[in-house]
């Protein structure tokens, strides 16, 4: 059995898509012990992707 947890990465530009910090995130989980697994597009403002959840699992 597995337990997930999100963060919310904020994205930006409009046309070419960019995202900040998100290298530093999965390692801060994986030293906990927490696997990053994908992401999910979460919050669009204007028919552009604003927000994205990443998804960590973990064994419990």
């Amino acid at each position: 059995m597995f337990t997930y947890e999100y963060e919310r990465i904020y994205v930006e530009g409009f046309i070419s898509l960019k995202t900040k910090g998100y290298e530093e995130v999965i390692a801060r989980w994986a030293e906990d012990g927490w696997r990053y697994v994908g992401f999910i597009p979460a919050v669009w403002t204007n028919g552009a992707l604003a927000e994205i959840d990443l998804i960590f699992e973990k064994e419990v």
